[in-house]
């Protein structure tokens, strides 16, 4: 094993090879590469975030060009390619949200956390993101924090969600 090979393999601890495989093993064995986003999304729980070199080894893990995982990782906004805040605070605003206030909702968030959409708070704390669709149309304006879905928002109601968190 070359070095670069052997240090991609030590990126992935065997833990995360064990996850990554529970997820290959859903699909046959030539195809491997179609648990990529599971994949990325374990790693990130791990590390945090996708740099070049994590997503590099995932490739190299599923056998796949480093150029497919980098079209995946960019393409889907829950992946993070830059180190992202405790809570990543991701608001949807596709149409439905749009139409019920989601622009509001941002700009509040943008003013009460001293952030811009897709910055991170100064203390590390929280990120915030623009999202194309949660699919939770029906309680628009909404957003995800973690796995948590907020529906309904309003000032008072994102200050209370706030606020509870560590």
């Amino acid at each position: 094993m070359t070095a670069l090979k052997q240090r991609k393999a030590e990126l992935l601890s065997p833990e995360v090879r064990a996850r990554i495989d529970r997820w290959t093993a859903k699909y046959p064995a030539e195809q491997k590469q179609s648990a990529s986003m599971a994949a990325l999304r374990i790693v990130q729980e791990v590390h945090g975030w996708l740099n070049t070199e994590l997503m590099d080894a995932v490739a190299d893990y599923l056998e796949m060009e480093p150029i497919s995982v980098y079209e995946v990782a960019t393409f889907y906004t829950m992946y993070d390619l830059k180190p992202a805040g405790r809570h990543k605070i991701t608001v949807c605003t596709n149409v439905s949200c749009m139409l019920r206030g989601s622009g509001e909702i941002m700009t509040y968030l943008e003013k009460k956390l001293a952030v811009k959409r897709g910055q991170t708070t100064a203390d590390g704390k929280f990120t915030l993101k623009e999202v194309e669709c949660l699919a939770a149309c029906a309680g628009a304006p909404m957003f995800q924090i973690g796995k948590d879905f907020h529906e309904h928002l309003t000032p008072e109601k994102i200050d209370a969600i706030l606020a509870s968190l560590e």
